[in-house]
């Protein structure tokens, strides 16, 4: 985390007026340092007061997303090293996708206030309402093998769910690119609570045969978002941190850190692979123990999997027991689960 993004959480949580010297004794940095922090936060369009013995009071935070702040918030990190904010685009994973053919650097972002065409897996279109919500693509690197580029949707999945976490909303996992409410048991013990999504990830590719030129991981997050501004098809089937919590989040600052608690899984993934983030994961998911399909197994869509989920291997498939004893490794596919959605 930057300096200028932990004075703006500081401030942020304090409600208050916080010291300079308390500031800058937080985070080891002058109190002239901490001044121009705040010097920087205002001209991205925070309001913030100052007072004579008091401090500094965050009266407001724009409600734009700000590529200048997110830079601002991300200077010196690997992700984040180029923030493009975009009025309404078709979708921020083409447009990170056309980035990484111009060769554009590792850690380039891109995010829009609307889509026209935003997309999730098998085609499906995201509903992106103006606004209120996250869209970003991000575009990475990575020395590896085709194979493995779609362990990066688990990577990010644990990113995700991790930083509405700390937001304190408990999210989960829905294998492979879900971030999902629910699936606990209902008070009266008769059944469990409906899934409903608040986030998706859609990883897309570029490769030769034997490694990856670049991949796009492209996250959707709802965040302020209302009943209103889901479609009817969507309604039970997803929320948002607002509707949950009845607070609004400042999506600038929430893209900081989720792209920085991101980019710490995405080191660890490069260095030690995904088993050192499996167990994360595992925590988190919503599907172990419980009975499930898994359509498009193998890349075929009618074939079907049914089977307990046990967990996932090191390399992110699932571990799917079809029969006493007899467990199939599932690298792809569509996963329903009772009282979910597909």
């Amino acid at each position: 985390m930057s300096h200028r993004q932990g004075i703006l959480e500081a401030l942020d949580e304090a409600g208050t007026a916080v010291s300079g010297q308390a500031l800058a004794s937080r985070f080891g940095i002058s109190r002239a340092a901490v001044w121009k922090h705040i010097e920087a936060l205002e001209a991205a369009g925070y309001e913030i007061e100052r007072a004579r013995s008091k401090g500094y009071r965050l009266v407001s935070s724009p409600d734009r997303l700000s590529a200048e702040a997110l830079s601002g918030l991300l200077a010196g990190r690997r992700l984040g090293s180029n923030v493009v904010v975009l009025d309404v685009t078709r979708s921020t994973n083409s447009d990170a996708l056309a980035l990484g053919r111009e060769g554009a650097p590792e850690g380039s972002v891109v995010l829009a206030e609307a889509q026209t065409g935003g997309r999730g897996r098998l085609g499906r279109q995201w509903e992106s309402a103006r606004g209120v919500n996250l869209y970003l693509s991000l575009l990475l690197r990575p020395p590896i093998v085709p194979a493995a580029a779609p362990q990066l949707s688990l990577v990010a999945g644990v990113a995700v769910a991790e930083t509405l976490a700390a937001e304190g909303i408990a999210c989960r996992i829905k294998w492979p690119n879900d971030v999902v409410l629910g699936g606990e048991d209902d008070a009266s013990g008769t059944g469990s609570v409906p899934l409903r999504k608040i986030a998706g990830i859609l990883t897309e590719i570029e490769a030769e045969a034997d490694r990856v030129s670049f991949v796009v991981v492209g996250i959707g997050v709802n965040v302020n978002s209302t009943g209103e501004h889901f479609s009817a098809a969507l309604a039970g089937r997803a929320t948002s941190f607002l509707l949950e919590t009845g607070r609004r989040l400042d999506r600038t600052a929430l893209a900081a850190r989720l792209l920085s608690r991101m980019e710490g899984a995405y080191e660890a993934f490069l260095t030690q692979g995904f088993g050192a983030l499996a167990s994360r994961w595992r925590a988190l998911s919503v599907l172990e123990g419980r009975t499930v399909e898994v359509g498009g197994v193998g890349g075929q869509g009618q074939d079907v999997s049914r089977g307990t989920c046990i967990g996932i291997d090191s390399d992110g498939a699932l571990l799917l027991e079809i029969a006493p004893g007899r467990v199939r490794r599932v690298l792809a596919g569509d996963v329903t689960v009772q009282g979910g959605y597909d």
